[in-house]
């Protein structure tokens, strides 16, 4: 039979999961994807996806890439996944591609974004979505701050160690850092497009621009840090939970 190439894009909320990446003895969304690919097609796939996402970090729109037989149309794939998958994993579309395509390969830009609550009182409905930072930030000054963090650079100070890379060289091409409007008046959220991300690079920009917001450093700071290339240079990792995967360009 002739091998059609997939394009998936999946939403999935990542609190029970120990990330993407397929573990023999924890939970993973890539486990779970095989597993409802495997119900539905009788087929032993091994998917690609754009971002290995981290233990309770969240996606709207993660990009899954596999090659099938199945003679299942695309709607009907999508109807019989969603309908095996768990609860907190979903797949929104499923599409065509072209042949070989690799969802972590050709990937041209990934955009996360980055969720705080700024309120003195937790939102419980909120708290696995949302890092709850009491301290008053200043969010204009957090997006000042990380306008030097745009373009080409070495981000050796935002990659925290356990994965080994050639480089550290990354391409921002925005970063936008935003109060809420006034339903989410206790919401900042933090938006970072690039051509790719180190090991938890978003969340230590996160977690540095959170010492500007809170006044204990200088708008400044952020580009002394990046031209230390030193992690300790640098704020701490904000949690996993407050991090979506948002979109994949190709």
């Amino acid at each position: 039979m002739a091998t059609r190439w997939l394009k998936l894009t999946v939403a999935y909320d990542g609190t029970a999961y120990a990330g993407w990446q397929i573990q023999p003895s924890e939970p993973t969304v890539q486990g779970v994807v095989e597993a409802a690919w495997r119900e539905i097609t009788q087929e032993n796939a091994r998917v690609s996806a754009a971002g290995r996402t981290d233990a309770g970090v969240h996606a709207l729109g993660q990009v899954v890439g596999l090659s099938t037989e199945s003679r299942l149309s695309n709607s009907d794939l999508q109807r019989g996944l969603n309908a095996v998958l768990p609860d907190d994993v979903a797949v929104v579309q499923v599409e065509d591609a072209r042949e070989g395509f690799h969802a972590t390969h050709d990937a041209q830009t990934k955009t996360y974004r980055y969720q705080i609550h700024n309120g003195r009182t937790p939102d419980v409905f909120q708290r696995h979505y949302t890092w709850h930072y009491p301290q008053p930030l200043d969010a204009a000054a957090m997006h000042r701050a990380g306008q030097a963090l745009a373009g080409r650079h070495d981000f050796s100070s935002f990659e925290s160690a356990g994965s080994e890379r050639p480089d550290s060289v990354r391409t921002i091409t925005a970063l936008v850092v935003e109060h809420g409007s006034d339903n989410l008046a206790d919401r900042i959220t933090i938006e970072v497009t690039g051509d790719g991300f180190l090991y938890n690079m978003v969340r230590a920009i996160v977690g540095t621009l959170v010492e500007v917001g809170k006044g204990a450093r200088d708008v400044s700071w952020p580009a002394e840090v990046l031209a230390a290339r030193d992690r300790c240079r640098a704020g701490q990792t904000a949690p996993a939970h407050g991090l979506f995967l948002v979109r994949v360009a190709y």
